[in-house]
């Protein structure tokens, strides 16, 4: 009988799913929000897009195909300037989100506001 790894596999994305959790929680309670909306399945892209400044309605963009992307960089540069960050810090988030998420959400950064409202 063959072990295919399934009880490890998901294991590890438990891991993965609890690690981005944590991130998110850390990011939503540096930008005054409570940690807890991370957590919640679609209120935790309202709570979100409320820290960068993008209005609620901007939810439906991120479900249309093609459309999603372009809006997903959009909002991954108004987090990284949200945190006084630039373009190199939003390029990271958006292709390399695994390592600069958790640098925004345990590193010395401070929220500046939401961005997108100025």
């Amino acid at each position: 009988m063959r072990g295919d790894g399934g009880v490890f596999e998901l294991i590890m994305q438990l891991v993965i799913i609890a690690l981005f959790a944590w991130v998110f929680w850390r990011i939503f309670e540096t930008a005054g929000k409570p940690g807890w909306a991370a957590l919640i399945p679609i209120y935790n892209i309202i709570v979100f897009l409320d820290i960068i400044g993008r209005p609620v309605w901007w939810i439906i963009l991120l479900f249309i195909p093609i459309v999603n992307v372009i809006v997903g960089f959009i909002v991954a540069l108004d987090l990284s300037r949200s945190f006084g960050h630039d373009l190199a810090f939003a390029l990271g988030l958006f292709f390399l989100g695994f390592i600069f998420y958790p640098i925004l959400a345990f590193g010395s950064d401070t929220y500046r506001g939401p961005a997108a409202a100025t």
